[in-house]
């Protein structure tokens, strides 16, 4: 289910990056994973072995993912669960205040891992293959960098400090290309949802970091499906650079196998 991929506001992009830039989709795989596999509803449902999940989110840098999560037994017990997930992002970069190329990446894993179950919640731990592709676009030409390959680590708590509440921390890790995603996230049960604030964080070894903070609405039912809705304001840029303040949107959905 996040690694980072950054658009600047394109006005002084080359003219290549003005056309991609305008269909933008932003990364990190796994929000959403978590989201899926660990949420309450999966955790009550005695039935539950898999999850399809899909998720977008969009603003200055964009991602999607989608794939599948799945336990050997059932979520709502302890056990060996496997996560197989893909997703393609875009961002701009570089240039100081002027972005002067875009970054395209491809990223998909396999992981395997285990769960527990306590009454108070769901700790699950994972790891395995991750393999990513990425582009770099100017107004020169475009230039396609070598596979990479790595280890994911990925660890998530999801917890019931009440029957009304719902807190989650989820980690991820990635060597391939040496990047990091966090996101905190509490929520009070309210019109069919958990709601409240999040804040998360994204950073890799070219210097991009990303920071944002806003409210969700989790576990959403509709029609055989569950939504995760967020929104906010991020923070992203180079590490020795300029950070670009602006909006994002983020868009969840889950059902069963």
């Amino acid at each position: 289910m996040g690694r980072g991929t950054d658009t600047g506001r394109g006005d002084g992009a080359p003219p290549r990056a003005r056309r991609v830039a305008g269909g933008f989709v932003r990364r990190w795989l796994s929000a959403l994973t978590l989201t899926a596999a660990a949420s309450p509803a999966a955790a009550e449902d005695a039935g539950l072995r898999g999850i399809l999940f899909s998720s977008l989110e969009a603003g200055a840098s964009t991602f999607s993912t989608s794939g599948a999560k799945v336990a050997f037994d059932r979520f709502d017990r302890d056990g060996p669960v496997v996560l197989v997930s893909g997703g393609s992002g875009m961002r701009l970069e570089g240039g100081g205040r002027l972005p002067v190329l875009v970054r395209t990446t491809l990223l998909g894993a396999a992981l395997g891992g285990y769960q527990f179950v306590q009454p108070w919640g769901v700790v699950t731990v994972l790891a395995g293959l991750e393999l990513s592709v990425e582009m770099l676009t100017t107004g020169s030409g475009a230039a396609l960098l070598p596979l990479r390959s790595g280890l994911r680590l990925h660890g998530e708590v999801w917890a019931r400090p009440t029957e009304s509440t719902l807190a989650t921390a989820i980690v991820i890790l990635g060597s391939g290309r040496g990047d990091a995603w966090g996101r905190l996230s509490w929520g009070y049960a309210l019109f069919g949802a958990y709601v409240g604030p999040e804040a998360a964080l994204s950073l890799d070894r070219t210097g991009y970091r990303k920071w944002s903070f806003g409210l969700h609405a989790t576990d959403y039912a509709l029609g055989g499906y569950r939504f995760r809705l967020s929104a906010g304001c991020q923070f992203e840029g180079q590490a020795n650079g300029r950070t670009r303040p602006g909006p994002y949107l983020g868009l969840a959905i889950w059902n069963a196998l």
